[in-house]
């Protein structure tokens, strides 16, 4: 069997001025580092006696969430452009306030773009999906992903078998700093055990 644990980054820095995520390249917090390290200190106590491995997105925000987290588990990432959170275009470096007032294209569809130079929700999904092949395919039983809400959505959605089509009808919301444990049976059977568990934090 193998074990999935996806960690959405912890409190950064745009969580708290108002600001876009995307890609701009935001630190943590203090309380978001307080976060990480709790994290690792719980996940440290599950994993006792296991091998692991963590991928994790390269941007700062779930980059220092890893090595936080890596620090106690003896784990370096395998950091992947991949796992990146939405590309919004030239909305990002600006404001949610910025957003909302020049918001080019209402999201309706997964391949309507916020912003012509930036991704719809199926790009984010066609970039992710090679990179979560490869995740699985992986050889480690237990396997960590540091990524972004809105990705990991992807992941989960991908996880479970569903089509990018399904955020027409349907969506997962994580919150950051929350844990989500995947399982997969050796019979092929896949798993969400939990969601965003925030009791890690």
């Amino acid at each position: 069997m193998k074990h999935i644990i996806a960690i959405q980054h912890t409190q950064s820095v745009h969580h708290t001025n108002g600001m876009v995520g995307s890609w701009t390249d935001w630190d943590l917090t203090e309380l978001g580092r307080t976060q990480a390290d709790n994290i690792g200190r719980k996940l440290k106590e599950e994993l006792e006696g296991q091998d692991p491995v963590m991928y994790a997105s390269d941007l700062k925000r779930a980059k220092q969430t890893a090595e936080i987290i890596g620090e106690h588990l003896g784990l370096e990432s395998i950091l992947r452009r991949e796992l990146r959170e939405r590309n919004l275009g030239r909305c990002c470096g600006q404001s949610v306030q910025w957003l909302r007032e020049n918001l080019e294209h209402p999201e309706v569809t997964v391949d309507d773009r916020l912003f012509s130079d930036g991704e719809s929700r199926r790009d984010a999904w066609n970039r992710l999906r090679p990179c979560y092949e490869e995740i699985m395919k992986d050889e480690h039983d237990t396997i960590l992903v540091v990524a972004h809400g809105d990705i990991l959505s992807s992941f989960f959605a991908m996880f479970q078998g569903l089509s990018v089509e399904a955020y027409h009808h349907a969506d997962i919301h994580g919150l950051a700093g929350g844990v989500s444990h995947l399982l997969l049976f050796d019979n092929g059977h896949h798993c969400i055990k939990r969601i965003s568990d925030m009791s890690y934090v």
